[in-house]
């Protein structure tokens, strides 16, 4: 892989850095690729069989699907019930998976909290379980591999004095935290608040000082169109450079009402999902 480039943007009179992770791979990229780097080193006989869970529209669900196809490994992804339109019409990251083989598995909505609890006592040494979101311990070790390609991009620009990257687990800003001590990294909650982003971190380990959890000055509601970040979505596609549209545009809200120093963004990826994700954003051009 080659190591992916930094890029310079211009947005409401600030200049930022993007760590261009969204280059990586068409579908294993961003902090999935980070996430994912471990498995992604690991023996091909290592393991048969990979099993994750969560939604379908996923970003996570497609890194493993790619990445599953990549080893020869057997992708099992379990999700609540479908509604018979996603089940009869895939589309988005849903469609890309099932064409990359992943294997969907749908779970009563009654019994799946329980089924998913009971999945990690289940397994056996050939299979392995990632949490929903990618949320592993094996993260830890992608991150690392990340700070050193940052450490070695960042000598050029001195006057970066902050990192950025959003969060649904946590997992990735935790990590380039620890891998980073000497810089803030800034995250902001994109599913739920952040009381609950730090439970889901301190699942994994401590909080380091170094990481700021910016709580947006609006709650938003994952995964729900909202107009302001459709406007932010189309002011950096203006700037060179296309963002998801589930986490990128509220922590690139708060970054511009919050800080002021020089931040680096470290690119998610995860444009993949934008193709169902702008379906639904349409009804704002028509207002």
């Amino acid at each position: 892989m080659q190591i992916p480039p930094l890029s310079q943007i211009f947005l409401d009179e600030r200049e930022f850095l993007v760590k261009r992770d969204d280059l990586i791979d068409p579908y294993l990229a961003g902090n999935k690729y980070r996430k994912l780097y471990t498995l992604l080193q690991t023996p091909n006989e290592k393991y048969t069989t990979i099993i994750s869970y969560g939604g379908t529209q996923s970003n996570a669900m497609l890194a493993i699907a790619a990445m599953c196809r990549q080893k020869a490994w057997q992708f099992i992804y379990y999700t609540k019930e479908l509604s018979r339109t996603q089940r009869e019409n895939p589309s988005g990251n849903y469609e890309n998976a099932l064409k990359l083989g992943m294997d969907h598995r749908e779970i009563s909505n009654e019994l799946y909290r329980d089924f998913i609890a009971s999945l990690s006592v289940t397994l056996d040494e050939k299979t392995f379980l990632i949490d929903q979101g990618g949320a592993v311990v094996q993260a830890k070790n992608g991150l690392e591999v990340l700070a050193d390609e940052l450490r070695e991009q960042l000598q050029e620009f001195p006057q970066v004095q902050a990192l950025a990257t959003p969060s649904g687990t946590g997992t990735t800003a935790l990590f380039l935290a620890y891998a980073m001590p000497e810089y803030k990294v800034y995250t902001t909650p994109c599913i739920g608040d952040a009381a609950y982003l730090q439970e889901q971190m301190q699942a994994l380990d401590a909080l380091p000082d170094n990481l700021i959890i910016l709580e947006p000055k609006k709650k938003y509601r994952f995964a729900k169109p909202y107009l302001e970040f459709y406007e932010i979505y189309k002011k950096l596609l203006g700037s060179g450079i296309e963002f998801d549209l589930l986490y990128a545009p509220s922590m690139w809200l708060t970054l511009l009402e919050q800080t002021h120093e020089k931040i680096l963004y470290i690119h998610s990826g995860g444009v993949s999902g934008n193709i169902s994700m702008l379906d639904r954003y349409r009804k704002f051009d028509k207002e």
